[in-house]
């Protein structure tokens, strides 16, 4: 079982466009894929879980979205990096009520760890908001906070406190990866 690096999208991987759903408007963000290609040099697995609620308020299709995580998808793939899985939560609560699978649910996590033999304590989670970081308190691993523009104070204060709160994702590489660490 190998360690895998759980991945927020929107804010985290790429430009977070509010409720994206035109795959020109994908933009990664900076150490993106510097930090994605020495996560997956070291031999961890490369997972992204996204919370959608777009597609419940009805303000994206799921097939926006599919034509999204494709963009992304084919966006790395140019700098040769490949993803193992991304997972979504489609759901909000306030209109389909509550799941599991919804951040900071561990459904989804569960289900990748089982879908692809993943050692959750080992892992990290990386993500510009608390609830993409708190799966590992449950889950075991680390938290690691990046925020972005949208990240309220609050949110990076307790990340400081309770987790680990880091200014970029070149940090999240030196904080976690040591030259020649293998998984």
């Amino acid at each position: 079982m190998r360690p895998a690096l759980f991945c927020d999208r929107d804010g985290t991987l790429i430009h977070d466009a509010h409720y994206l759903r035109d795959p020109a408007d994908v933009r990664l963000l900076d150490g993106t894929v510097a930090m994605l290609r020495a996560f997956r040099d070291a031999g961890w697995a490369l997972v992204v879980v996204t919370n959608q609620a777009g597609i419940a308020r009805g303000l994206i299709t799921p097939a926006e979205y599919e034509a999204v995580r494709a963009r992304l998808d084919a966006l790395l793939a140019a700098e040769g990096v490949t993803l193992d899985a991304t997972y979504h939560c489609p759901h909000h609560p306030d209109v389909s009520g509550p799941c599991e699978c919804r951040k900071p649910g561990t459904a989804l996590y569960e289900a990748a760890a089982t879908a692809h033999a993943l050692d959750l304590a080992r892992s990290a989670w990386i993500g510009d908001r608390w609830h993409d970081v708190s799966p590992a308190l449950v889950l075991g691993g680390r938290g690691l906070l990046v925020p972005s523009d949208d990240t309220p104070p609050d949110e990076r204060e307790r990340a400081a406190r309770a987790m680990c709160l880091l200014p970029d994702r070149y940090a999240v590489v030196a904080s976690l990866l040591t030259p020649g660490t293998r998984a």
